[in-house]
């Protein structure tokens, strides 16, 4: 049997730490003499604030300053070059613009947190007001620019002699056109924003929540004025990010610039409603997507436009048919163009699946109406339309098999038995209906850097300065250490979440573990390689004098020339205490290939037939994403995407007031998630098929370790992207009703 812990159900190496309560998150440390520090919030959108009343906030018990735009004390700066976009383009508190409901406008600093919240509560604010620019249709429309990846947002391929895509559309024997709509959702991890900023001479350490660490403590370092090797980011357990932990927000240098000023340490932690404002959000949007077919469903015209908000201090370009509508099918017409509107609203940026998810909603929801108007089975539609290269640049796929989970989805799930007529499925007052989606998400090689260390105990060390936010990326070091150097896995210790560790690959496009699984494998090499070396140039190694290559290394014990030992005791004989090595990577590599996962979502829900209430009553997901790591994390990932869209589909939107610019239901109470009683059993399956780019023989004893990468791809947001459009098509075959704007609440179907 395999020795290797990779693909194993493997328990998270912190999990006990966790459900013990022993585990330290950003707002959990302590510090000596520390001050508490509470904002005050903006209550208009757009305007100048005229005055702030700080008197009797000034009075209150245990008061030690207030901070008050235009606040001078601070001393925070500008942020240029290529952190620019990891900011807002404002100085908090530097001036008395008021750009959006919500905003920062002063911050009380006391010596419990109870005493700052209820001081600031104390403070008053006057304001000239401008009408803000809060609607999406209303406003101008520009293009959205290049991608984040630096892709282009507009994109059109056509086939020879075809003059434009409308063209192409009016030749098609069947035309399928659907508008879509939803409003703002937010990230709502379960951990509240929390900084704690402690000050030694110039130097700072900082805990905070970040999914960047290395760019978060640079960031911070510009943004107080200070070298960036004084400035210390601690992020070893963050509680869910999903994208609002990726940039520098407004708040986070403020408990910093404070504790500077006065001396003493001091945290900040964010309201549950402060965090809906100040933390980013998923963009408002609307799509519209075309599809031609042939009679039989072939494409042969496809056209995806999208608009989408920008706020004026920081923008997330939403471009939802990236890597979506311009990845997932074969056209010979293809037709892709995003635009933004300006509005006075707080910041947006990228939530779980950012562009795909709405992207995929728009588009699998416009596939299965193109399914109903030819007839075609959806999942045989998919299959007669799958892309053998990328549809826009012609180059292969690393490793494709989403026909494979098609088949392996449809099977497990009991697609044969469905019935492709809507209402034909009656249980009492329920209406039932199944539905399915295809699912497709990039997988980038972001730059990271990781250093392994085998130190004379017999132990490893992996160390890089990810973030694992819940997702495993901790388990993740671990496995791929122990896999790489035959180890057990409790002789593996991962070290992460420290901005000076080696630079770590971001946790943001499920690019950990696909940036840092081949450098854990390559120091591990290296580490071997230079465990060779010293065996046979070391005078007092039993080794001294005979050749590297005589010497063969297996699960932690270096064999040759009829002697072995293992790496620990040969360090302790030559009197070194470790051997360290550090592998880096640039980012992508491999040009010739494009890198994708990809899945397939089945869903079966029941409707109310008279109240139009929605329970998604069975859902089976089948991934394709390179070879799995740990399985259970892996589960559990793919678990937590499908429930992100069950959300995405059934519950989730804050309404945002266009005369004031106020987001409306901003508390747990009133902006909804899935709850226990939302989720039913979802089964997820893996296909576990190596990624061969990216890939070679897995550590099973029988070659020696440390030659080989193992295929990985990440798998954060596939299960996100897909999972609404398979509920929203099983709510249509359900009742006859289609709904193209999420959430699909219970008014839309009302009058069936």
């Amino acid at each position: 049997m395999p020795r290797t812990p990779v693909g194993r159900e493997t328990d998270r190496v912190d999990g006990r730490l966790k459900v013990t309560g022993a585990a330290e998150y950003s707002g959990d440390y302590r510090a000596t003499d520390l001050a508490h520090a509470h904002l005050v919030t903006s209550t208009v959108a757009r305007g100048t604030i005229t005055g702030i009343d700080t008197a009797a906030a000034l009075a209150a018990p245990g008061v030690l300053r207030v901070y008050a735009a235009p606040e001078p004390r601070l001393n925070l700066y500008p942020i240029t070059g290529p952190l620019a976009g990891f900011v807002e383009n404002y100085l908090p508190l530097k001036d008395t613009e008021v750009r959006f409901h919500g905003q920062a406008v002063a911050m009380v600093v006391a010596e419990t947190p109870e005493q700052a919240r209820d001081a600031a509560a104390l403070i008053t604010t006057t304001y000239d007001t401008r009408p803000p620019r809060t609607s999406l249709a209303d406003e101008p429309h520009v293009p959205a620019g290049p991608t984040l990846s630096g892709s282009p947002s507009s994109v059109e391929v056509l086939a020879p002699g075809v003059g434009s895509i409308d063209d192409a559309l009016a030749a098609s024997d069947v035309v399928v056109e659907a508008e879509f709509h939803q409003n703002i959702q937010h990230h709502v991890a379960m951990e509240p924003h929390a900084i704690l900023a402690v000050w030694d001479g110039d130097r700072v350490t900082i805990h905070a929540g970040a999914q960047i660490p290395a760019a978060f403590a640079l960031g911070m370092s510009q943004r107080l004025g200070v070298l960036p090797q004084n400035v210390q980011l601690i992020s070893k357990y963050v509680g869910g990010a999903f994208g609002a932990r990726v940039i520098l927000w407004s708040d986070t240098p403020l408990p910093a610039a404070a504790a500077r000023e006065l001396g003493r340490p001091v945290r900040l932690v964010l309201t549950r409603e402060q965090m809906f404002t100040l933390t980013g959000h998923r963009p408002e949007l609307t799509q519209t997507v075309r599809l031609g077919a042939s009679r039989d469903g072939v494409l042969n015209a496809v056209s995806h436009r999208s608009v989408s908000e920008r706020p004026t201090t920081v923008a997330f370009p939403m471009t939802p048919a990236h890597n979506t509508t311009d990845a997932l099918y074969r056209t010979p017409n293809l037709h892709v163009h995003a635009e933004l509107a300006v509005l006075d609203i707080p910041g947006s940026r990228a939530m779980r699946g950012p562009n795909e998810a709405p992207g995929s909603f728009a588009l699998e929801t416009a596939m299965d109406e193109l399914a109903v108007a030819t007839g075609v089975d959806p999942v045989e539609l998919r299959l007669r339309n799958h892309a053998t290269a990328h549809p826009v640049s012609g180059l292969p796929w690393s490793s494709k098999h989403l026909e494979e989970c098609y088949r392996v989805g449809a099977e497990r799930f009991g697609w044969s038995a469905r019935s492709a007529t809507p209402r034909s499925r009656v249980d009492g007052q329920w209406l039932y209906g199944t539905g399915m989606a295809a699912a497709i998400y990039p997988a980038h090689r972001r730059p990271a850097s990781v250093r392994v260390r085998l130190l004379d105990d017999d132990t490893a060390v992996v160390s890089t300065g990810i973030s694992d936010f819940g997702t495993g990326g901790q388990t993740m070091v671990a496995v791929s250490g122990a896999d790489a150097l035959g180890l057990p896995l409790d002789r593996v210790t991962p070290e992460i979440g420290d901005s000076l560790l080696p630079q770590g690959a971001p946790a943001v496009g499920s690019s950990a573990t696909h940036a840092t699984v081949p450098l854990v494998v390559n120091a591990a090499r290296d580490a071997i390689t230079e465990l060779k070396r010293l065996a046979v140039t070391d005078e007092a190694s039993p080794w001294y004098g005979a050749s590297a290559d005589d010497l063969r290394y297996e699960r932690g014990i270096v064999h040759g020339l009829g002697r072995s030992m293992t790496f620990g005791r040969l360090l302790r004989v030559v009197g070194s205490p470790a051997i360290t090595t550090l592998a880096e990577s640039a980012g992508d590599a491999d040009p010739g290939y494009v890198h994708h996962s990809f899945g397939a979502h089945f869903c079966e829900v029941r409707v109310n037939r008279f109240t139009g209430e929605t329970r998604v009553s069975r859902f089976t997901t089948v991934a394709d994403v390179g070879r799995v790591i740990n399985a259970k994390a892996a589960r559990s990932q793919l678990v937590g995407g499908v429930i992100f869209g069950i959300g995405h589909a059934l519950l989730e939107e804050n309404h945002l007031e266009l005369t004031t610019g106020r987001l409306t239901n901003s508390t747990l109470a009133d902006y909804l998630v899935p709850v226990n009683a939302d989720v039913p059993d979802i089964d997820v399956v893996m296909l576990d098929r190596p990624d061969p780019v990216l890939t070679g023989p897995l550590g099973d004893g029988s070659e020696e370790v440390g030659t080989r990468s193992l295929g990985a791809r990440g798998l954060g947001e596939i299960g996100t992207v897909g999972s609404a459009a398979a509920i929203g098509n099983a709510v249509y075959n359900a009742t006859g009703v289609r709904v193209r704007n999420v959430p699909i609440t219970p008014d839309k179907l009302i009058s069936l």
